[in-house]
């Protein structure tokens, strides 16, 4: 079976790299003259931005929340909802969360993952969370890009790339703490899931230069660390899943390996690009939830693309194999095809989104969320904005390793172990070519159901950064598995052994 050929992500062969320390980035104008925009010292949470009565609440929380727009340069305005922290939110960290795409709407994280209040399938009504993150963080969700969710640039421009949202979210952020000065020597902690890992790394090389910004680490979630670790990585996830079978599974190690390595990310060997093309439909195309492996597809199986009234619905991963030419061109004439001229909406395969989608765009909600009439009608993810989008790092070693070169930062790279978006082997694989020392071999973690101790999953510790899986839990590991989730996020950010 050939079972011994690996991808990447193998032990280091290179002792532990140096790394320089990072030179300033480049001041930019605008901020300056953001500087004047803010409110001054002195001044706190801006009353205006203050949520007083949320619909769809059986009883107003008991802890301040606010919704507004924050100024990222001089067209964006970025939508944010802050929620202070259960208990003690004046010594509690801040915590920016980010989902992915790019292109996709923080609110997803909100209201269908850890925030205080989650969406009901009438799309009316919410309950409180047993597990949000705010019991022990300040939450910031932040829609960004600009076109995403409630958030808009007034010249209606949305094309964008990698490094204009990571200065724009840090532009963001000091409005943020401009508004909130209050909170502005807390703790500050960078997470996001998915596209985050590309969002949240980026970011923090403008916050760790800020000495301004309390940054004490990261976490990121599912991430996108390298497309080409989580090309390869995938193929094995498949196939020891059991969704390949024995002849493909030989057919992609004869086409695309040789000398124990395998290479299913670029391949110039056009039969095993036809195979990868096989193995795509598989796990991408077939009907399988490819956010949850185990869990049911919402709607049934799709067929490739399908209408909703008016709207052609279609998807794209933004992760797994844009790059395979095949794959490429078929994404390509989707966009060419004369009803691309209509409306797009954008979902996530496999995933229903009917309920937040209903509860956003209620007038009587976008009037408690200070939503203006400028601001679009909220979409889960954004087509305009994906499709446009450039993505300019292929992958984020240098990003960490600025970060773990300093030697103050903590990191939390974790994964739910059923997901195929950006499944956790490659994320393993990622970590480990960062070399950096072992401090704790890999172990079971554990958490408590019911009085009982359950395995939540598995970690391995490194000088600085921790690679952690959660069992049975797909992309949105806090949806599929909220206990384990908050246990995990409590104690990274409460720095306790996990």
């Amino acid at each position: 079976m050939g079972g011994g050929l690996r991808g990447l992500g193998g032990p280091c062969a290179r002792p532990q790299p140096r790394v320089p320390v990072p030179q300033m980035l480049p001041a930019v104008p605008v901020l300056c003259a953001l500087l004047a925009l803010g409110p001054g010292p002195g001044l706190a949470a801006p009353p205006e931005h203050e949520v007083r009565a949320l619909p769809g609440l059986p009883k107003q929380a008991a802890f301040r929340h606010f919704s507004g727009h924050l100024r990222a340069g001089p067209t964006a305005r970025l939508h944010y909802w802050f929620v202070e922290a259960q208990s003690d939110p004046r010594g509690s960290p801040v915590v920016l969360w980010l989902n992915g795409g790019p292109g996709c709407s923080s609110m997803e994280g909100f209201l269908k993952e850890h925030g205080p209040f989650l969406v009901q399938p009438d799309g009316v009504s919410l309950k409180y969370n047993e597990y949000a993150w705010n019991k022990v963080a300040n939450m910031l969700y932040l829609e960004s890009p600009a076109g995403v969710g409630f958030s808009y640039s007034d010249d209606k421009k949305y094309a964008t790339n990698d490094t204009e949202v990571a200065h724009n979210n840090y532009l963001a952020l000091k409005e943020f703490f401009r508004l909130f000065p209050e909170y502005s020597k807390n703790d500050l902690f960078l997470t996001g899931e998915s596209y985050g890992g590309v969002y949240i790394p980026t970011l923090a090389e403008w916050v760790m230069q800020d000495p301004s910004l309390n940054l004490k680490g990261i976490a990121v979630g599912n991430g996108l660390s390298s497309y080409e670790i989580n090309d390869n990585s995938l193929v094995y996830f498949a196939y020891y899943h059991g969704l390949l079978g024995t002849q493909l599974w030989k057919d992609l190690q004869t086409f695309c390996c040789s000398q124990g390595k395998c290479n299913f990310h670029d391949n110039s060997n056009l039969n095993c690009t036809l195979k990868m093309e096989e193995m795509i439909q598989i796990v991408e195309e077939s009907g399988l939830n490819i956010y949850n492996l185990y869990a049911p597809c919402a709607g049934g199986v799709p067929g490739s693309m399908r209408y909703e009234g008016d709207y052609l619905i279609t998807h794209d991963l933004g992760n797994s194999f844009i790059r395979m030419p095949l794959k490429f061109s078929w994404r390509q004439n989707l966009f060419r095809m004369p009803v691309a001229r209509k409306k797009v909406r954008m979902d996530p395969p496999c995933t229903n989104s009917t309920a937040p989608t209903m509860y956003l765009n209620s007038p009587e909600v976008r009037k408690a969320l200070h939503i203006p009439p400028e601001a679009p009608e909220w979409q889960v993810c954004s087509f305009e904005v994906n499709r446009s989008y450039k993505r300019l790092y292929m992958q984020m070693n240098e990003q960490y390793l600025k970060l773990l070169g300093a030697m103050k930062y903590r990191i939390l790279v974790y994964n739910g172990d059923v997901d195929m978006a950006c499944n956790f082997l490659g994320d393993e694989w990622f970590v480990d070519s960062l070399c950096q020392k072992v401090q704790v071999a890999r172990r079971p973690w554990l958490y408590t159901v019911g009085g009982e101790n359950q395995i939540g999953g598995f970690v391995k510790e490194f000088t600085n950064i921790a690679f952690l899986t959660v069992k049975g839990a797909g992309h949105m590991v806090p949806t599929d598995q909220p206990l384990a989730a908050f246990t995990m996020f409590s104690r990274f950010i409460k720095n306790e052994p996990f």
